[in-house]
């Protein structure tokens, strides 16, 4: 396979990762757009360790890091989701001024 394939597969996951980020109101589908935003930069990452073949790697420990912020993301972000879901019982994004002063 060829970078550019890589390469390609993560820029279209990364705009629709977007394009869920910006049209969606509810809280978890916004989320999961994150989180599809953060598996492209996760692709690119090992494509581009892959492409050079360096021996230290560095594009496997950056996924790994992205990997293990993406899951802290997920439990705090569904987390505070339930907590306003539990207080509100609505998960819209516009209704998130609870916590403002």
């Amino acid at each position: 396979m060829i970078l550019t394939q890589f390469l390609v597969l993560g820029a279209i996951l990364f705009s629709i990762g977007i394009y869920g980020l910006l049209s969606r109101r509810n809280a978890v589908t916004v989320l999961l757009a994150v989180e599809l935003m953060l598996a492209a930069v996760n692709i690119n990452l090992i494509a581009f360790e892959a492409f050079w073949t360096t021996a230290a790697a560095h594009g496997h420990i950056f996924a790994i890091f992205v990997i293990t912020i993406a899951a802290a993301e997920v439990g705090i972000g569904l987390a505070i989701i339930l907590m306003v879901f539990r207080n509100r019982a609505s998960s819209n994004i516009d209704e998130l001024d609870l916590m403002r002063w």
